[in-house]
C-alpha cells in the first residue's frame, strides 16, 4: 500500500494553506448567498436570514472601531504552513517602542498580498514576539466587511477597514503600541508586479502622511523583497483591443484587470498558486512626524519627499541581498 511521506503530507499541507486563503472569500461569499437564499425561498426558516441581516446591521461600524480579533485564529498552526510554502520571513532593522502609535506604510502590493497578510495578519512569523507590546492592525477594503461571517473571518485575524473614520479611531481610542498596517499602493500596483520588478504607485498617494501629520504618529517604511516574483503576468500589447479593456475597466472600477499565473497544484503544472519563492520583509526605523491638525499641502509634501527618501535608503541596503542589481532604483510612479 503506498504512503505518503511526511515530506509529501508537509507539501500538501502548505498547498492547502495557501489555496484555502485565496479561495476563501468566494467559498464563503458563495456558501453564505447559496444557503440563504434556499432558506428564504425553500423553507420555512427565513427568520435565520433575517436575524443575520438585523446583526448585520447592529454590528455594521465594527470593522471602523477596531475590528473583533481573536489572538487563537492568529495562532493557527495551519498559518505556519502558509508561511512554510514561499517561505516568509520579517526582519526588523531597529526596535520599536510600545509607548507610541505608529503607520507602518508597506511596499510593493503585488497581485494578492500575500506577503503582508502572513507577516502582519497571522503569527506565522513571529510578529509579537519580534515586536514586543504592539498590536498590528492590518486595513484592508470596506468590501470583506459586507458579507455575513466573513467579515467575521476577516476581523479575526486583526484586520480592520481602511476608512479614514477606522484610522482616526485606531490611532486615538485605542492606547498605544498599535501598528496600522496599509499597502498604500494597493491594487494600482498589480498591473506592475511582475518578476524583479521594483515600480511602486507612490508619487500621488499622500493621504498617509497627512494622517501621520494629523495625529503626529511616526510613519515605519517596510518593503517585501520576493513578493512581486510569486506570479508571472502575459502583457498584452500596448494599444491593443485587450489592452484598451484593461485601461477602459480600471477608469470604470479602479482595478487593474491581469492576465497573472502561477503554478498548480503540482510544481510543474500551470495554476493560480504563487510560485514557491521566499518572500523577505524588512521593517525600517520609525520616521517621527510632528502632529499638525491641519498640514498645508507643501507640508505635506514635504513629509512626504522625506518619507520617500527613507523607503530608498532601506530598499537600496538591502536589495543586493535579494538577488537585486545594485544599480536597480525603486521607480516611483
Amino acid at each position: 500500500m503506498f504512503l505518503p511521506s511526511k515530506k509529501d503530507l508537509k507539501t500538501a499541507l502548505e498547498v492547502f494553506a495557501v489555496f484555502h486563503w485565496i479561495s476563501i472569500a468566494f467559498f464563503i461569499t458563495t456558501t453564505v448567498t447559496i444557503v440563504n437564499l434556499y432558506l428564504v425561498v425553500f423553507t420555512p426558516y427565513w427568520p435565520v436570514t433575517v436575524l443575520i441581516l438585523i446583526w448585520l446591521a447592529f454590528d455594521w461600524k465594527t470593522p471602523e472601531r477596531g475590528g473583533r480579533r481573536f489572538t487563537c485564529v492568529r495562532r493557527w498552526c495551519l498559518w505556519k504552513h502558509y508561511s512554510n510554502y514561499f517561505p516568509l520571513k520579517l526582519l526588523k532593522t531597529h526596535d520599536i517602542s510600545p509607548s507610541h502609535n505608529y503607520i507602518l506604510v508597506c511596499h510593493p502590493h503585488g497581485l494578492l498580498a500575500f506577503g503582508w497578510f502572513g507577516q502582519f495578519a497571522t503569527e506565522a512569523s513571529g510578529f509579537s514576539k519580534i515586536f514586543p507590546g504592539i498590536t498590528p492592525y492590518v486595513l484592508t477594503l470596506g468590501a470583506f466587511f459586507w458579507m455575513p461571517f466573513l467579515r467575521e473571518y476577516v476581523m479575526s485575524v486583526g484586520a480592520c477597514s481602511v476608512s479614514q473614520s477606522s484610522i482616526d479611531f485606531l490611532l486615538t481610542h485605542k492606547g498605544t503600541g498599535n501598528m496600522i498596517i496599509v499597502v498604500v499602493g494597493g491594487l494600482a500596483e498589480c498591473r506592475y508586479s511582475l518578476p524583479g520588478s521594483s515600480t511602486l504607485v507612490l508619487k500621488n498617494r499622500s493621504g498617509f502622511v497627512r494622517t501621520a501629520l494629523q495625529h503626529g504618529v511616526a510613519l515605519i517604511p517596510a518593503y517585501a523583497f520576493g513578493e512581486t516574483d510569486l506570479y508571472n503576468q502575459h502583457i498584452f500589447t500596448p494599444g491593443g483591443f485587450v489592452n484598451r479593456f484593461q485601461k477602459w475597466f480600471q477608469s470604470m472600477v479602479h482595478i487593474y484587470p491581469c492576465a497573472f499565473y502561477g503554478r498548480g497544484f503540482t510544481k510543474k503544472s500551470w495554476g493560480l498558486l504563487p510560485y514557491n519563492r521566499p518572500v523577505t520583509t524588512i521593517v525600517g526605523e520609525p520616521l517621527p512626524m510632528p502632529k499638525i491638525e491641519n498640514p498645508s499641502q507643501e507640508i505635506v509634501a514635504k513629509y512626504q519627499a522625506l518619507y520617500i527618501d527613507a523607503l530608498r535608503k532601506l530598499f537600496d541596503q538591502h536589495k543586493t541581498k535579494f538577488g537585486i542589481s545594485e544599480t536597480q532604483e525603486l521607480e516611483i510612479i
